[in-house]
């Protein structure tokens, strides 16, 4: 976000727009709370192209020379300094588009990697911790139940209920009462 530079003669453009424009927020900011503060795991594969980034920012740094201003950022400019806000937005967009994805707000993203939680079994307090939420209410807001979840429900209660029957019988259940659960 962005305001007008500091000269009196108003450009007439909107204020990203502005030639002598300024940032109107700081870069960063404190999390909003203790849980936006936390330690997460990363997987093996992700560490690794991590590395791999960090070592193309040293060979950046090393281009750079004097221009190089050293922010501390994992992602930056070629010179270091921190990434215009929109860019994630930009690339969010671009990558939806080139993989023919439906279009969608950078957040949903949140919800996706909730819900990839759900499918994968993760018990809610981990999912709070790894998410960021100090309240149980945020998993129902974030998590979605997907066909894949209803389907291994399903699967689940049949194995439980059909366990006894398909262990003790070579008779196709199915066949017999047309999938319909008979009272014995």
């Amino acid at each position: 976000m962005y305001k007008h530079g500091r000269d009196e003669d108003p450009c007439g453009r909107k204020p990203g727009f502005c030639p002598k424009r300024q940032k109107a927020r700081p870069d960063a900011a404190p999390t909003k709370s203790r849980a936006g503060r936390r330690t997460i795991g990363l997987p093996k594969e992700l560490t690794k192209i991590l590395q791999a980034h960090w070592k193309e920012q040293a060979a950046e740094r090393t281009l750079a020379r004097q221009l190089w201003k050293d922010e501390g950022w994992a992602f930056a400019k070629r010179t270091g300094e921190a990434l215009s806000p929109n860019m994630d937005y930009r690339e969010w967009k671009a990558m939806l588009a080139a993989s023919g994805i439906r279009d969608g707000r950078l957040h949903d993203a949140r919800h996706t990697a909730a819900t990839v939680l759900l499918l994968l079994g993760v018990p809610e307090r981990a999912v709070m911790d790894v998410m960021g939420w100090s309240s149980s209410s945020m998993v129902k807001r974030y998590q979605h139940v997907t066909a894949p979840v209803r389907m291994d429900i399903a699967e689940r209660v049949g194995g439980l209920l059909w366990a006894a029957t398909e262990a003790g019988e070579d008779d196709d259940p199915d066949e017999a009462t047309g999938g319909v659960l008979v009272p014995a």
